[in-house]
């Protein structure tokens, strides 16, 4: 009996740690991002253009995901099951539209890498993001700052008469809308992936792309490509051959490849297990760029492994398939355009030859059981679909999008941003837009987000200039890179503005950023003073500004061998801030500078996890060089390169 594709609500428990409170400090400056390179004067002339346009100046409007930690227990979390008679397909609306798990119901596979725990870690270019499955990254290069929020869902009829999920979201980096519509064709062996991003505004916009795929690392990546372009983790990119598999379980160290893929070549990458079973991904040929990552065989990759998951679990790679040949690059979206794809996910089985012979006939295997011209057909068949209004709402994301598409009244017809979505932190902006004026807070609070599009600066520029909104207009002029124009406005509302610590901050970064360590330390020393009088409570919100700032406040104060003043901020931050254990790593710093040296390797021996440790991250390792003559422990070696 052949099985009807349905959608179903699902609820999964999973062992999960909790996200959080945000980081409630606007961020002025980008998180350290990896996928960078000095010198672009040898690669080919669109790679390079494309590396160097328009790269991120701040992480703004969105706020850092930092309040996570590694307590793991039971937690439920929603998931919607898209399955027919082949295939069974798992997404989370709530974490990014991560699609979990890709279950091949006649073999009995699991066709990725599936994580049994929910675990964040600082990988996104926000903050918080977990491991497993497939995820869509949008945005700027890294991984989305959607990787752990929710996105709007909803039931839509399908090309095949039958229902697909949508998946829709306002990327707000960039400002643009996209969506992901997933439907299983009845009686096929492959998910269908639907992708269109949109760009309403009335000026280009650079973008990105890249669905990352996680798949067990011992499996064998093929993609029809002779060269690849590496980048090690050393801000540089160097065209090299194809590795193979043995050559690929022997690196030391983290490595990206991204294949060179002939224009006129079928876009596919797979991982096989050693019998010759495992995943595929094909498109159509606007998506054009194909990736491999590999943690490597050295101590740093092996404990990332172990960190993102639970002990026993296996380790992963990442299959990943983007709009540009690497992911260090944005392409050009035009005013007033969109740009689509489709995508296909299913099983692959192909007999393991040597070199070449492997990847033409896993491509003619591939032929076989999904010709490319009927995925060419598909994305046919569905494009007409894209526009069609959603049905039942599944899941709801954020207002976001509802406040863009109210101010400048735009038709984006199959990704409806209802009013109804706008909540607590669209309200001031809602103000703003339909009086002309920023509200103030109604209770002394930490400040809200602030908006930065030309847009909105406009907007605050001439909406009365109360403390509170020129908080705001210097937050959106230090995004718009007009720094001096920023500090005056944060300098202006000092004079009247009942909460200082906000502006104190502002201007603290703003001197680090021009070299005046000394005063950024005096106003950070002040901004941590001002927050303490006027905090109200213990609550999440009051305690989150607390830690940022505090932790802040100390790296400012240290940096200019200011230990008193250091230790001052640390012992009034709440008892529970400095048992975490980003904050024990500070206090090992702190004792350091203070000369107590083997009390610092003390906090050491005692064991600590720095849950927010940024990918890349070479601080823990250099402290312990500087406390101990002993080689790095395992538990605190997280080296990439």
């Amino acid at each position: 009996m052949v099985i009807v594709t349905t959608i179903r609500r699902e609820v999964l428990t999973l062992p999960a740690a909790e996200l959080g409170p945000d980081n409630p400090l606007p961020p002025l400056l980008p998180l350290d991002e990896l996928h960078r390179v000095d010198d672009r004067d040898d690669l080919p002339r669109e790679m390079a253009r494309q590396i160097g346009y328009e790269p991120l100046r701040s992480l703004l409007p969105v706020r850092v995901r930092d309040g996570y930690e590694r307590a793991r227990e039971p937690r439920e979390i929603d998931a919607l099951v898209i399955e027919n008679d082949r295939l069974r397909v798992t997404v989370f609306p709530g974490l990014g539209g991560r699609i979990a798990s890709l279950f091949h119901k006649p073999s009995g596979r699991e066709l990725l890498y599936r994580n049994p725990v929910f675990q964040p870690a600082a990988f996104a270019l926000n903050g918080a993001w977990f491991s497993g499955g497939i995820e869509w990254n949008i945005g700027a290069t890294g991984h989305t700052t959607l990787a752990c929020a929710p996105l709007h869902a909803a039931r839509v009829p399908a090309p095949d008469g039958g229902e697909m999920l949508r998946l829709w979201e306002w990327e707000r980096l960039r400002d643009l809308p996209f969506q992901v519509d997933l439907w299983l064709p009845d009686g096929s062996d492959f998910l269908y992936v639907g992708v269109r991003i949109r760009n309403p505004q009335e000026r280009p916009v650079p973008t990105y792309w890249w669905s990352n795929i996680a798949v067990p690392e011992e499996h064998r990546v093929l993609a029809p490509a002779d060269e690849a372009w590496y980048f090690g983790y050393e801000r540089r990119l160097r065209r090299v051959p194809v590795p193979s598999y043995g050559e690929i379980r022997q690196l030391p160290h983290a490595a990206d490849y991204f294949y060179d893929l002939p224009d006129a070549r079928r876009r596919w990458i797979a991982a096989l297990d050693e019998d010759g079973h495992g995943l595929v991904q094909t498109s159509t040929d606007v998506l054009r760029g194909r990736k491999l990552f590999v943690w490597g065989t050295g101590g740093g990759g092996r404990r990332w492994q172990e960190w993102l998951t639970e002990p026993g679990t296996g380790g992963y790679c990442e299959i990943q398939a983007g709009l540009a040949r690497t992911q260090l690059e944005h392409v050009r979206l035009d005013a007033e355009s969109e740009v689509a794809w489709l995508e296909a996910y299913g099983p692959l089985s192909s007999p393991a030859e040597v070199g070449a012979a492997e990847v033409e006939a896993a491509e003619a295997r591939l032929e076989a059981v999904l010709p490319r011209a009927e995925v060419e057909a598909a994305y046919g068949a569905w494009k007409p679909y894209a526009d069609t209004e959603p049905g039942e709402i599944l899941a709801v994301g954020s207002g976001w999008g509802a406040l863009e598409v109210l101010r400048a009244d735009w038709k984006l017809p199959g990704t409806p941003f209802e009013e109804s979505t706008l909540g607590e932190e669209q309200e001031p902006w809602l103000q703003l837009l339909r009086a002309g004026t920023l509200p103030e807070p109604r209770r002394v609070r930490p400040p809200g987000e602030t908006l930065v599009a030309p847009h909105w600066r406009d907007m605050l520029e001439t909406a009365p200039a109360t403390p509170h909104t020129e908080y705001h207009l210097g937050v959106a002029q230090w995004h718009a890179g007009d720094r001096a124009q920023a500090v005056r406005s944060w300098e202006r509302a000092l004079e009247l503005a009942p909460s200082l610590w906000p502006l104190l901050r502002c201007l603290a970064v703003s001197d680090q950023e021009v070299g005046n360590h000394e005063r950024a330390a005096d106003r950070y020393a002040e901004a941590f003073d001002d927050l303490c009088r006027e905090r109200r409570d213990a609550g999440e919100r009051w305690t989150a500004a607390a830690a940022a700032l505090g932790r802040e406040a100390i790296e400012a104060l240290l940096a200019v061998r200011r230990t008193g003043e250091a230790r001052a901020v640390w012992e009034r931050l709440h008892p529970a801030t400095r048992a975490r254990g980003r904050f024990r790593f500070i206090e090992a710093q702190l004792l350091f500078a203070e000369g107590r040296r083997d009390e610092a390797r003390g906090v050491f021996e005692e064991g600590f996890e720095v849950a927010d440790l940024r990918e890349g991250a070479e601080a823990v390792g250099r402290l312990w060089e500087r406390v101990s003559e002993e080689p790095l422990p395992e538990r605190y070696d997280f080296r990439m390169r």
